[in-house]
């Protein structure tokens, strides 16, 4: 059977395109057949480098048949991944997030967790010399994912080994990173045909708190303008997402890229005592600048308290 290798649910430009780098990897490389699949709509970036690059959406699925082969990357959070993924035939995961636990497994399998900014830089070093023999596609598709990632070497989550990884190859691909990452954000940035509950759900993440459940948005920009101008009515559509998706409330961080900062939406009370305990910072209106605070992963999430 092929093997379907696919990252989380709200594909953002790694879940996108770090799937389409190891499914070429094991069926031409390691001659397993293997299709890259979607959870879901990719982000405008990430449709923005599938279209530049010249490659084909994956399919979407909703979810897995049990006993089907799958490859999860850029997770290892169930809450993330198809609802009958524990039936599946999970034979590895890679990824560079903490680890979650809950899946369940038919035998032992390869987990590589790497603490490092993205799943692409992650495959760039499993693949080993084999990366030469990568179409420049695919090579286009893992640089954008580590720029994506890192925001152009903004985000604290990035390594020495990340950046020299993203500078190789845009070395081999002739290009100017800082222009290509412009174009990049411009394509993250331009959210003006989604509706709110489809901003609020674009790049999110679900997460427990002392018993209390946050849907984690995070929106990076560089037109924070653009998001915060429509933030009554995004405030209003989070009590209905948040009932939706069982979640006791939708935190939503609008990260300015190039003033490496966020602006947190403050709705309410509790919002506003989450700010205080998790960033020591006090409200005095409906949002607060967190500045410096641009990675969900290392940032916002670890520092979450209510």
């Amino acid at each position: 059977m092929t093997i379907q290798v696919f990252g989380h649910k709200s594909p953002d430009t790694d879940s996108t395109g770090s799937p389409l780098i190891w499914a070429w990897y094991l069926s031409e490389i390691k001659g397993t057949p293997a299709q890259a699949k979607l959870l879901g709509e990719p982000n405008t970036e990430a449709a923005f480098m599938l279209e530049r690059w010249n490659l084909d959406k994956p399919a979407i699925i909703a979810d897995v048949e049990a006993g089907a082969p799958c490859v999860v990357v850029d997770t290892n959070n169930p809450a993330e991944l198809p609802a009958s993924i524990n039936d599946a035939d999970l034979q590895a995961i890679i990824d560079h997030h903490a680890l979650i636990g809950g899946l369940t497994t038919k035998g032992p399998i390869d987990i590589t967790i790497k603490p490092l900014a993205c799943t692409a830089t992650i495959m760039h070093d499993l693949m080993g010399d084999d990366v030469a023999k990568m179409p420049d596609a695919l090579k286009g598709a893992a640089l954008t994912c580590i720029l994506s990632d890192t925001l152009e070497f903004r985000s604290p989550t990035t390594t020495p080994h990340d950046r020299a990884v993203a500078e190789s190859l845009a070395t081999t691909l002739g290009i100017d990173i800082p222009s290509y990452a412009a174009e990049m954000f411009a394509a993250k940035s331009d959210v003006s045909s989604f509706s709110d509950a489809e901003l609020l759900r674009m790049d999110s993440k679900e997460y427990a708190v002392d018993g209390t459940k946050f849907r984690v948005s995070v929106l990076e920009t560089t037109s924070p303008a653009t998001v915060l101008d429509r933030k009554a009515s995004l405030m209003e559509t989070m009590k209905t997402v948040a009932s939706e998706d069982g979640v006791d409330q939708v935190l939503l961080f609008v990260v300015d890229i190039l003033n490496e900062q966020s602006t947190l939406l403050v709705p309410n009370d509790l919002v506003k005592s989450v700010a205080s305990k998790s960033f020591g910072a006090e409200a005095s209106g409906d949002t607060i600048v967190l500045e410096g605070v641009v990675s969900r992963k290392k940032q916002i999430i670890p520092n979450l308290k209510v």
